[in-house]
Parts: C-alpha cells; sequence; structure tokens
C-alpha cells in the first residue's frame, strides 16, 4: 500500500512544550551552571507535521491533545508553520513538557526528561473516522504506546485507516519507552503498519540487540560502533519481514530502506555541524512522508529524509524556521 498523492497527510501524536538548556560548559553540580535556556514548542507528532510542511506539502494536519494552558500558543505556532491543527484541549492535565538537555560537546546529542501531561491522554473518545476524510496517508507517533489510553486510539485509527485504504505509517519514537514497554508488544500492537521509521536504537532494541535485562545501554554503546552499524542494518532487515518497509534512520551512518527482508537502498548522510540534535529523527520523517505523498520512491524519499535531518541538527528545537519567531504565551 501507498501514500494517495492527493490526500492529506494526517498526523496522530503528541504536542508538548520543550524547554532547551544548552549548559556553556559541564554541569556544576550543587552549584550554577551557565546556560542558553529556550522554551520552544516540540512534540514528536507535531514536529513531523511541521517539517512535512516545511517540505512545501500543502494538506498537513495535525490531531493531539494539549492542556487549556497553552492550547491557544501551540495552535498559533501549528498554523504558522502551515499546519492544520485539531486539538483536543484537556481541562484537567496541563500541556505536556520536555526538558531537553543539550550536550556542550561537538555532538550536541540531547537527554530528555519527560512529562508527557494531556499528549498521553489522546484516547479512542477523542477520535472520529472523519479525521481521514481527504487522507491519503496517516501517521502515528510511537508515543501514543506509551499509555494505554493512547494504545486505545492506535488500535481505532489503525482499524478505521485499513477500512479506507489509508496506509499508515509509525515512528517508535524512544528508545527508553520502547526497553520499558518491551519488543514483542510493541511489535504485536504495529500489526497492520505499512512503514515502520524507527532510529538505530529502536531498531537494535526491536530485534533483540540490548541487554537480556531489558536495559537500552547495549543497543545504544554496540549501534554506535561500526559493528553495530552493521547490526542497526541488518536489524532493519529482519523488521521487514514484519513490517512491508523499514526506514531506519542510522544519524551519522544515514539511513537504510528494507522491503520483504532485503535492503533497497542506503542513503548517505548529508554533512552538517550540529548545535542541537532535538528532533531530527521528526524531521527525516516529516520530509519522508512528504516526499511519498509527492510521489517520490522510498529511496529518493529517505535521501530528502537525511538532508531534513541535517538541516535540523544545525538549528535550535525540533522544528524548521517558522514564519515568525515562537514567543510563548496565549
Amino acid at each position: 500500500m501507498t501514500a494517495r498523492p492527493d490526500g492529506a497527510l494526517l498526523v496522530v501524536g503528541d504536542v508538548v512544550t520543550d524547554i532547551v538548556v544548552r549548559p556553556r560548559g559541564p554541569l556544576a553540580v550543587g552549584t550554577d551552571t551557565a546556560a542558553s535556556i529556550r522554551w520552544l514548542p516540540g512534540g514528536a507528532g507535531a514536529n513531523v507535521a511541521c517539517w512535512a510542511a516545511h517540505q512545501g506539502l500543502q494538506d498537513v494536519r495535525l490531531f493531539g491533545r494539549v492542556g487549556a494552558d497553552a492550547a491557544v500558543w501551540h495552535e498559533r505556532e501549528l498554523v504558522a508553520a502551515g499546519v492544520r491543527p485539531r486539538l483536543v484541549v484537556d481541562e484537567e492535565a496541563p500541556t505536556g513538557t520536555v526538558v531537553c538537555l543539550v550536550d556542550a560537546g561537538a555532538s550536541a546529542e540531547r537527554t530528555f526528561l519527560t512529562d508527557s501531561g494531556a499528549s498521553l491522554r489522546l484516547a479512542p473518545g477523542d477520535w472520529s473516522d472523519t479525521l481521514l476524510d481527504g487522507v491519503g496517508h496517516l501517521h502515528l507517533s510511537g508515543y501514543l504506546l506509551f499509555s494505554a489510553p493512547g494504545r486505545a486510539l492506535v488500535a481505532v485509527a489503525l482499524e478505521a485507516a485499513r477500512a479506507r485504504g489509508v496506509p499508515v505509517s509509525l515512528d517508535p519514537a524512544s528508545a527508553g519507552f520502547l526497553a520499558e514497554l518491551g519488543a514483542d508488544r510493541f511489535l504485536s500492537l504495529v500489526q497492520g503498519v505499512d512503514v515502520l521509521l524507527p532510529s538505530r536504537d529502536e531498531a537494535c532494541l526491536l530485534t533483540g540487540l540490548s541487554r537480556t535485562d531489558g536495559s537500552v545501554a547495549d543497543a545504544r554503546t554496540d549501534a554506535r560502533t561500526d559493528a553495530g552499524a552493521d547490526a542497526a542494518v541488518g536489524a532493519a532487515v529482519e523488521l521487514s519481514r514484519r513490517v512491508p518497509l523499514v526506514v531506519a534512520k542510522l544519524g551519522a551512518d544515514g539511513a537504510v530502506v528494507a522491503r520483504g527482508g532485503a535492503v533497497c537502498a542506503r542513503v548517505p548522510a548529508v554533512a552538517a555541524t550540529p548545535r542541537d540534535t532535538t528532533g531530527a529523527g521528526d524531521a527525516f520523517t516529516g520530509a519522508f512522508l512528504a516526499a511519498l505523498l509527492s510521489g517520490a520512491g522510498p529511496a529518493e524519499a529517505a535521501a530528502r529524509g537525511c538532508r531534513a535531518g541535517a538541516e535540523a541538527v544545525a538549528r535550535v528545537g525540533g522544528r524548521p524556521a517558522c514564519v515568525r519567531p515562537p514567543a510563548l504565551g496565549g
């Protein structure tokens, strides 16, 4: 099943507020460390939608749940990015918040402290099959699978999409949460998905590269060696025996496209000087999906994803440059 070029992209997923912290040196325990701190709109699902619109896709829609505390701001930022938001406003839970600690070193690697808030309260009761009207492709954020309401929503959305012949993609979203959920459970929950877009770490976790105690440490260490890069390619191939199309995002090693238990394409990374790696995978996914809906094949779509990932790491925050600078407030 392939995306219908004449249809919209509907992204279902998280909308959160990112607090991006870039220390100007090593953290000094017990005292102050000078840092640059910015409040920015984020969320894996929302970021994917914004990057797809940034690629020129004309009809990009986002369905998510936010708290009343920041609903107006998030809707405004999505519209400014070219996305049509359909946000459920939660009157009880606050908008999800993520503290993104960006390493001061050359890698600009990020560590997340996550309070998912209202985003993981998106539930089947919020869903309507009319959300799929005019949609050519449905994309689901993997963060939905890390709460009971989200898992139920994924099942409902998948069933509705299959009934209409709408292809579905999913990004596992978080190696840490994925390790807690378990690979077998995750794979059972995504049966029926047409395209899987794991990161290097996620692909390895889903095929058993992590330690037997379920921790992420070995997957993250091993996958970043040369041998680990080969293992990540093997993981993508293995996953493609269960999901029709797998596109694994390998960071500095580019991307690999696998279908039916075989590698279809290896796509090189695009050189970039990283400032903040937050949202690089979301940028890849958004650009990849925009390319598919524009009629590109998986290899060309992955190449566009790599270019968007390089653009993402060169700027602070998880989204592309907006029509206007984001400003926190209602």
